[in-house]
């Protein structure tokens, strides 16, 4: 079957191994990107369609009746019109738990920044305030440990719990939210129940109807004001305005975001305004450790392999 791949450079900055993938997809299509404009162009044709970002909707797949599987590099389907590949008989796989340890660390190098203000205390330091202090260490932001806070998470799937195992490790006490929208689970917590109670949120669910705007203004005022929230999962979970008025009022301690709700924010976002305390932003790089893009680029691979003996690997559709 012929393959093409729409933006791969969005993967991989050529430092990936795609013999797995080419294998699989002899003289696979490449292209390193694809403006949405052109999607309907580059996938004419194509039975095996490989995807990361670009959106594929209805009428693409109504005018290429050959179109037999849309592959994602990502978990998140959204950008796939779903309802359509079912109706079209198209099949849709995503890819699970490839990128867990790149994230998972990611959440622990910003909640210890954030917890020991490393970027104050380097700007002190080399700002000559520490040799003029005449003293050996100098310490006027406030350093937290750990043990003994407690971390809500939302969103238990492979990350959520890896965070969760991380977070155990440091002797933190982990809490559990109920999936917004579902059943209420045991030994989780309703969110609004939970949020008074942490030192610090770390949010992994789906954006969905249910979760989409889930910490806005109410929610931050529920929370401590030295609390700290870590969204590495999608930007509208979290109202970007609401969040960046309370780190400016001091209403909340801190928080780590890496990711926004238009990416990339070519109109601005508050939360990139200049002067907000204690506000790290990162430009959705959590997943992006090269093992997890290599392992990436090879369950990819694994998921076409697996369509073309047959199997519904990774199937959504």
């Amino acid at each position: 079957m012929r393959g093409v791949f729409l933006d791969l450079g969005t993967v991989s900055n050529n430092d990936l191994d795609t013999g797995r993938l080419e294998r699989a997809l002899p003289g696979l299509a490449i292209h390193e990107r694809t403006a949405q404009h052109d999607v309907a162009d580059r996938i004419r044709g194509f039975e095996i369609l490989l995807l990361n970002k670009c959106r594929v909707t209805r009428d693409m797949m109504a005018a290429n009746p050959q179109l037999r599987l849309i592959a994602l590099t990502a978990t998140g389907v959204d950008n796939v019109d779903v309802a359509a590949a079912r109706e079209l008989g198209v099949g849709v796989a995503n890819l699970r738990d490839y990128c867990t340890p790149s994230v998972v660390q990611h959440v622990f190098a910003v909640l210890l920044s954030l917890t020991h203000h490393l970027p104050e205390y380097d700007a002190l330091a080399k700002g000559g305030h520490w040799g003029a202090s005449g003293q050996f260490s100098v310490f006027p932001f406030p350093i937290r440990e750990l043990a003994g806070r407690v971390l809500g998470i939302v969103g238990y799937g492979a990350l959520g719990r890896g965070v969760a195992r991380v977070a155990e490790a440091f002797g933190m006490q982990v809490l559990l939210a109920n999936r917004p929208g579902g059943e209420p689970a045991a030994g989780r917590h309703d969110l609004h129940q939970l949020l008074p109670a942490l030192d610090v949120l770390s949010l992994h669910c789906p954006l969905t109807p249910a979760t989409r705007g889930l910490i806005g203004s109410h929610e931050l005022s529920l929370m401590k004001s030295d609390a700290v929230i870590i969204n590495t999962a999608r930007g509208g979970l979290i109202d970007a305005a609401a969040l960046a008025i309370a780190l400016r009022e001091r209403r909340i301690g801190g928080a780590g975001i890496d990711v926004l709700e238009r990416e990339p924010p070519v109109d601005g976002n508050p939360l990139l305004e200049p002067g907000i305390p204690n506000l790290i932003v990162t430009p959705h790089t959590a997943w992006a450790a090269r093992e997890s893009r290599q392992r990436c680029l090879d369950e990819l691979a694994a998921n076409v392999e697996g369509f073309l003996r047959g199997e519904r690997r990774n199937r959504v559709v």
